[in-house]
């Protein structure tokens, strides 16, 4: 396989949209690329996949279940199913047919070149506008460390927030110029450990540190259950990746089983975030939960410095299959080394450009997960199964279960989007 078409593999395998990727994971695309498969054990699988649901979701399922109350921790385990099952759908998908081997395979078996374009610009979108959070994550925490901090530029002064995010991406830009994916991989923490690290952060702050658990809360609102609902489906957008995870295991049988492992433990991990901070915060907490933390406690600095440390890790690593699609759309006389420099440094200064212009971490995440997320890992799998098996011809249970889940989704699409649009808008 040619070093053109190796990098066209694998700016699909790439997309793990708002998490970090394990190094393994990451050796096994690259000898997936090469033609050379490395099967992975059951217990490395499980870890794989942890580490694709992990992520910076669990700082906004505090804020997710203050906007929508206590009866929304429902629709965190109604998303939660939903996208284990989609998640066996895509794993039916490629049993179909031993050719699909990654996510845009499937959508190019069920809808031919179309599905695989559409799907393409949704992953990519999606990977644009997490970079972008990740910038906005950023200025928030080191603003509320640094309060007073401004900087000048050409006589422009440039304050607070704003500071951070330009700063942040001036480290950044170094990573995104390395060519090495297996070099980028070794950048990239890990997902599980920082999730548990900040989860018993929370806890030993509302333990030990005097804030305590004492916040009643409200039993439902109404009006936020748009924004809770699209916050808990960005947690679980992970099946981009699930093929990779699938063609690298030694027994492909037990995937089922790592896929139900998996969202276990990372629904006990997001509930109980939730539980915690809305318990030690109610309805003044953040959009991140850091925001909330006193700086001044070390249990609290070890939460945001962990928080800080992932975004800048892995925001090279969500932006590489852009910069290779974006390469490939050159001839290939053209110098790829400075197309890949110049589309770089390009799509960060943008990715500046909207966080600055977006203030709010919670209303871009909830636009992701309500729109993109819910699009790519809840609908696609669904419709590709129902095309690939021909299901939908006979009605019966599995297709009374799918279009369940399909209501459930457009709603959460039209409701979560027009919601995040709304205040999104209204923060401008």
């Amino acid at each position: 396989m040619d070093a053109e078409n190796r990098d066209d593999r694998f700016a699909f395998y790439a997309p793990l949209v708002q998490h970090q990727k394990p190094d393994k994971l990451y050796d096994d695309v690259e000898e997936a690329g090469c033609g050379h498969q490395i099967s992975t054990s059951f217990c490395m699988t499980c870890f794989n996949g942890l580490n694709a649901l992990s992520g910076v979701g669990i700082l906004s399922v505090p804020y997710a279940l203050s906007s929508g109350g206590w009866l929304s921790l429902i629709l965190l385990f109604a998303i939660a199913a939903s996208c284990f099952y989609t998640g066996l759908l895509i794993k039916r998908c490629m049993d179909m047919d031993s050719d699909i081997r990654t996510y845009p395979d499937i959508g190019e078996r069920a809808f031919g070149n179309k599905g695989r374009i559409w799907l393409s610009v949704v992953m990519n979108l999606e990977l644009y506008l997490v970079s972008t959070g990740f910038l906005i994550l950023e200025g928030d925490n080191l603003h509320n460390i640094f309060p007073g901090v401004e900087l000048e530029v050409a006589g422009l002064r440039i304050g607070g927030k704003h500071c951070f995010i330009v700063v942040v991406a001036l480290i950044i830009l170094p990573t995104v110029w390395l060519d090495n994916l297996s070099l980028l991989s070794y950048v990239s923490a890990s997902g599980v450990l920082a999730s548990a690290i900040i989860l018993g952060s929370i806890l030993w702050i509302g333990s030990f540190d005097g804030i305590g658990f004492h916040q009643a809360g409200s039993p439902v609102n109404w009006n936020g259950i748009p924004t809770a609902v699209s916050l808990y489906a960005f947690c679980y957008c992970a099946h981009p990746v699930f093929p990779t995870l699938y063609t690298s295991m030694k027994n492909k049988h037990q995937f089922s089983n790592v896929l139900l492992i998996c969202f276990i433990l990372c629904t006990i991990s997001y509930a109980s975030m939730a539980v915690f901070g809305y318990l030690m915060f109610g309805s003044t907490v953040q959009s991140q939960i850091t925001l909330n933390l006193p700086t001044r406690n070390i249990s609290s600095k070890v939460a945001i410095f962990t928080t800080l440390v992932n975004p800048i890790s892995k925001y090279a690593l969500m932006v590489t299959p852009i910069v290779n699609a974006a390469k490939k759309k050159f001839p290939s006389h053209y110098n790829k080394r400075f197309i890949g420099l110049l589309a770089s440094t390009t799509l960060v200064i943008s990715t500046v450009m909207v966080a600055l212009t977006l203030p709010f971490f919670a209303y871009l995440m909830s636009l992701v997960g309500a729109f993109l997320s819910v699009t790519g890992s809840i609908v696609f799998p669904c419709f590709c199964y129902l095309k690939l098996s021909g299901t939908y011809r006979r009605f019966g249970c599995e297709v009374l279960i799918i279009g369940c889940i399909l209501l459930l989704s457009a709603a959460v699409i039209v409701f979560g989007t027009y919601t995040a649009l709304v205040e999104i808008i209204g923060s401008l």
